[in-house]
């Protein structure tokens, strides 16, 4: 039967290493440097957990990725060159709290140059400027979408998509403090109780996020009073912290 099966640390190390020899034989010189991310690199990793892997090429056209599965365990490569990695790593987008983790936990197994800490380092000057602009971005092009919808479903329905709404706007919350503490999430299995854990957060956001986290999303009433209540307490935290959801008539082009 095909996996995911138990697999040990130890066998998913052999794995990853022995990938990364395969990968020095097929591109030889042009391999600036190899390392482990995600669960496997943080030693977090569970009995079905995958491997994966970055590949820089000191020549690349165009990054690629390669994903398969052995039957009882997959694996990711992928591959970039040092520019286009360097870029993404200092990219601050919405989903930063949990796509940028990588960066800083790369477990180098080739890296005669020391690239990953020159990475890790880039990854760690980004300017808090960047943080202020993708916390607004999403307060208005998640956020505000969210309570639109929300209120819409309040009016029309269906009120059967309450449920995820409720998932979205938590997650989103969280995402804005992930951004504001420049603060990143191991997993996405931990956004909300790491999320949680921060002690700056608007009202109602730790009950939004029991409530998601509980399951109990049965009640439509009650899932747009905990979000309601959440949406005015995030416009006062956000205006205390400097952060605005701007308004305009005029197209910003």
């Amino acid at each position: 039967m095909i996996g995911p099966k138990k697999v040990t640390r130890e066998e998913r190390m052999e794995i990853a290493y022995a990938i990364a020899n395969q990968v020095l034989e097929r591109f030889g010189s042009k391999v600036q440097a190899i390392g482990i991310y995600g669960s496997l690199a943080r030693k977090t990793d569970g009995p079905f957990s995958d491997i994966e892997i970055k590949c820089i090429l000191n020549t690349l056209d165009e990054s690629f990725t390669y994903e398969w599965t052995a039957g009882r365990w997959k694996a990711e490569v992928n591959f970039d060159s040092a520019e286009d990695i360097i870029e993404e790593a200092t990219t601050v987008d919405e989903e930063w709290p949990l796509t940028h983790g990588q960066f800083f936990n790369i477990l180098p197994i080739y890296d005669p140059k020391d690239f990953f800490s020159e990475l890790k380092a880039k990854a760690n000057s980004v300017d808090s400027s960047i943080f202020k602009k993708a916390i607004c971005r999403t307060l208005v092009e998640e956020m505000y979408e969210y309570i639109g919808k929300m209120r819409n479903i309040e009016v029309q329905g269906p009120q059967t998509f309450l449920p995820i709404l409720a998932m979205e706007i938590a997650t989103a919350g969280a995402m804005i403090l992930g951004l504001h503490n420049k603060q990143f999430f191991t997993t996405s299995a931990q956004v909300l109780p790491e999320a949680l854990s921060f002690k700056d957060k608007p009202d109602g956001f730790d009950v939004l996020c029991e409530l998601v986290m509980s399951g109990n999303l049965s009640d439509p009433q009650q899932i747009i009073a905990i979000c309601e209540t959440y949406w005015g307490s995030l416009l006062k935290w956000s205006a205390q912290h400097g952060y605005q959801i701007e308004c305009s008539t005029v197209i910003p082009w």
